[in-house]
């Protein structure tokens, strides 16, 4: 169901507070310096909010909502590639796992048979920019709904349907954002942990940073396009993918999309839990290293 748009209390503190410097300027010009004071302070709060998992801003996903069994939620940022997400999916075909893909409208138009493959097995595709612009954070609320709207209509266009869940560029959010995602019907996810697999070559660290304190409804973060390469020159997402999957079902979890839950049923409960006594999925891990 579509939302309206509610200010959470810091904006709407915010707001007042320009509309109040505004009228004290007009009443008392010779008062700037401490209004400009007073709304450098607010800026400087309104900042904080901008980290990828603050909720300051607005509402802001770092994990999986509901009650009950939800799963863990493995998201890919900044594809699809043509080489590497054909990889990935095989990999979570063979381990009997889903997953949510955050795309770049572009990339989406110039692959949009690989985006209907990515639906077709069963996974989720989200909205990640259009161009995944680096200043996002820092622009107008026009040109950021210029932007996601772009994005929402060539990834609808190559996927057969428009994204529900939006991720900022590097995660990080302008405090005009989210009236902009209201209105294109978007809810913002960020993560519960990242693997830092765009600057780590080492594929343990990746899944340490991932599977430390592992729970129900986690939201973790891996990227298809942007990996960086092992020393084999094998993205390491291909590496850490397998042994996460197998992590989480060594813990009684399953994997998860954003958009509906929905698992494979072999091996599961209806809840999407391994039985009791099931066999992990072998998931292979390139170059056959264990």
């Amino acid at each position: 169901m579509p939302r309206r748009w509610s200010p959470s209390p810091v904006m709407s503190a915010s707001l007042c507070l320009h509309g109040l410097g505004a009228a004290g300027l007009g009443a008392e010009p010779a008062a700037w310096p401490q209004l400009l004071g007073a709304l450098a302070c607010n800026h400087a709060l309104l900042a904080c909010g901008m980290h990828p998992r603050s909720g300051m801003l607005g509402r802001n996903l770092t994990r999986l909502p509901g009650r009950g069994v939800r799963g863990v939620a493995i998201t890919f940022d900044d594809g699809p590639h043509p080489e590497v997400t054909p990889r990935v999916l095989d990999i979570l075909d063979t381990c009997g796992a889903r997953a949510t893909f955050f795309v770049i409208g572009e990339r989406a138009a110039r692959h949009a048979s690989l985006v209907r493959e990515i639906v077709r097995r069963g996974h989720a595709v989200e909205n990640h920019t259009q161009r995944h612009p680096v200043d996002f954070a820092t622009w107008g609320p026009w040109r950021l709904r210029r932007e996601i709207a772009e994005a929402q209509q060539a990834i609808a266009d190559a996927s057969g349907r428009l994204p529900r869940y939006f991720r900022a560029p590097m995660g990080l959010r302008s405090p005009l954002l989210d009236p902009v995602l209201v209105l294109e019907g978007l809810s913002l996810v960020s993560w519960t942990r990242r693997g830092y697999d765009t600057v780590s070559r080492r594929p343990e660290l990746i899944l340490r940073r991932l599977t430390r304190g592992l729970a129900d409804g986690d939201i973790l973060l891996l990227h298809d396009a942007t990996a960086k390469a092992d020393g084999d020159g094998v993205p390491v997402v291909l590496t850490v993918l397998p042994r996460l999957i197998e992590r989480i079902a060594a813990a009684g979890l399953r994997t998860a999309t954003l958009l509906d839950g929905e698992v494979p049923t072999g091996g599961r409960d209806a809840g999407g839990a391994m039985r009791a006594g099931a066999a992990a999925p072998a998931c292979p891990v390139p170059g056959g290293h264990a």
